[in-house]
């Protein structure tokens, strides 16, 4: 083979082994960067109570949240007063 055979078999592994990385990359970031489930807060929040427990967190602003304990992706989080999980109990 020669030296420009080499570089196109070469360039054309290297792509096809960067196509599927790529690809997870893009899946990875079409969530517009919103983590997935509760906040860390709203679980805290729920330590040691039960579902249906009142309960009150710092929000992200530092404001005083008012809620409740319910069960969303298996754990328990706290959910504002007003809200609602979805129905599937997962959050989008």
């Amino acid at each position: 083979m020669n030296r420009q055979s080499i570089l196109k078999t070469a360039s054309l592994i290297a792509l096809l082994v960067l196509i599927p990385i790529i690809g997870c990359t893009e899946t990875g970031s079409r969530s517009g960067g919103r983590r997935q489930g509760p906040p860390p807060e709203a679980i805290t929040a729920c330590e040691g109570h039960q579902a249906g427990d009142s309960v009150e967190f710092s929000g992200r602003r530092g404001e005083t949240v008012k809620a409740i304990c319910q069960e969303i992706d298996n754990q328990l989080a706290a959910v504002p007063e007003g809200m609602s999980p979805p129905e599937d109990g997962k959050r989008q």
